[in-house]
């Protein structure tokens, strides 16, 4: 697969979707980058995190554990910021968005750090300022440190990196946090000429999404037990996956 993008010379990207929570499959991809780079060594090699390591899965503070002990051996890693990790923060900060929160897989978050929320989340919404406290009390410093300091964005050759998309007909250096993290339809039915060829998780879909402006790679790994990676490589495209 070609395209008239390409990564900077001597560069292979490996952009990897959505993970929520689900520590075997980034154990699984890790393996499979890590053979790949054996396989045909490049000059430079980038991993790029697209975002929502937590929720839904059950194990978001060991993926998080991972992605901040376990860089994959040759390779530099880029993470960015998601919705879910935008939740999180909103929710351990100032207890903003807990409903939505919890309705959208934050239990399984908490759960993973010792924090039991009631299974039914309706339930949990009548205790939120507990719950919030007791994430402050079990959330480590070190994970707290890497959640606050995710990137929007990352950028190599022709290639734009974001975890949702970029708003049409907005110049991308005044594109809104907001948007990189949680746009969906206007992005998606948009057939415009970014400047750069996007790459994004977030819409899952069973399968990834190729477009002549954008891929998108969330293939709903916590539920369907495939979780993608897009390898970039000159002007070259191709996919891994568990």
């Amino acid at each position: 697969m070609a395209g008239s993008f390409e990564t900077p010379a001597g560069t292979r990207v490996y952009a990897i979707g959505d993970i929520h929570g689900r520590l075997d499959l980034l154990r699984e991809i890790r393996g499979l980058v890590g053979d790949d780079l054996a396989r045909s060594p490049p000059a430079r090699a980038v991993v790029v995190y697209l975002g929502d390591y937590v929720d839904r899965g059950p194990a978001s503070k060991d993926v998080i554990e991972t992605l901040i002990a376990e860089p994959i051996v040759g390779a530099s890693s880029v993470h960015l910021k998601g919705n879910h990790e935008d939740l999180l923060l909103r929710f351990h900060d100032s207890g903003d968005l807990g409903e939505t929160w919890l309705m959208n897989g934050g239990g399984a978050t908490l759960a993973s750090y010792g924090v039991e929320a009631a299974d039914d989340p309706f339930q949990a919404l009548w205790c939120l300022d507990e719950l919030r406290d007791a994430l402050r009390a079990k959330l480590p410093a070190h994970h707290l440190a890497f959640l606050r300091g995710l990137d929007l964005e990352h950028r190599e050759g022709g290639y734009l990196f974001v975890h949702a998309g970029v708003r049409p007909g907005i110049a991308l250096a005044a594109q809104t946090a907001e948007d990189r993290i949680w746009i969906r339809d206007e992005f998606l039915a948009s057939e415009a000429d970014f400047g750069v060829f996007v790459v994004h998780g977030h819409t899952p879909r069973p399968s990834p999404v190729v477009k002549a402006n954008r891929i998108g790679i969330d293939t709903m790994a916590y539920r369907s037990g495939t979780l993608t990676c897009l390898v970039l490589d000159g002007t070259e495209r191709r996919f891994i996956a568990t």
